[in-house]
This record gives C-alpha cells, sequence and structure tokens, in this order.
C-alpha cells in the first residue's frame, strides 16, 4: 500500500470518526431509577431532572431522592458510554486501541 492511498485512507476514517462522534453529541440519553429520570447530551452535559412517582415519596427522606438521583444518572452515563464504544470502538481496535 502507498503512502497516498494509506493517507486518504486514514482522512476517510478521521471524517468517519468526527461523523460519528457529533451524532453521539447530538443524542439525548435519559437515565432512570424508580424516582428520578436525567436526560444528558452525548457529551454528558445534564439537560434535565424529572421527578416520578412523588406519591410514593415523603420528602423528609431525602437522602433516597439524592440516590436515585446518582442512579438515574449513573444509567445515562453507562447508556453513551455503549453507544462510544458501540460506534467508535471499532476504530480504536483498527489504531491498536489509540482511541
Amino acid at each position: 500500500m502507498n503512502m497516498n492511498n494509506l493517507m486518504a485512507q486514514a482522512q476517510r476514517m478521521q471524517k468517519e470518526i468526527e461523523r460519528k462522534q457529533q451524532e453521539i453529541y447530538s443524542t439525548e440519553y435519559t437515565g432512570s431509577s424508580e424516582l428520578v429520570e436525567v436526560i444528558l447530551s452525548g457529551d454528558k452535559k445534564l439537560k434535565n431532572v424529572k421527578f416520578k412517582n412523588m406519591e410514593k415519596f415523603d420528602v423528609e427522606d431525602l437522602d433516597i431522592l439524592e440516590d436515585m438521583i446518582k442512579i438515574a444518572f449513573n444509567d445515562a452515563i453507562s447508556k453513551i458510554e455503549r453507544d462510544v464504544e458501540s460506534k467508535l470502538g471499532v476504530y480504536g481496535k483498527q489504531l491498536g486501541g489509540l482511541i
């Protein structure tokens, strides 16, 4: 394979990576727990927090609500990471783990 072909292939790969990154960044990911739903952008910025099933919740027990927020947030982060791996993981494998 000559150098020009290698450079062209690298440029195509770079454009594909950038396209998939943009796709991930523009996607909203929802994480939820029993009492909380959070929405994050693909760049892991918190966009929205919704409380649900509040009739089951005693306002005096805020520790549970705090835990539910953490669970929902971490659920959304896990979804982002899985999407990144499924869309960009192949490039990391091709480049020996550089991505």
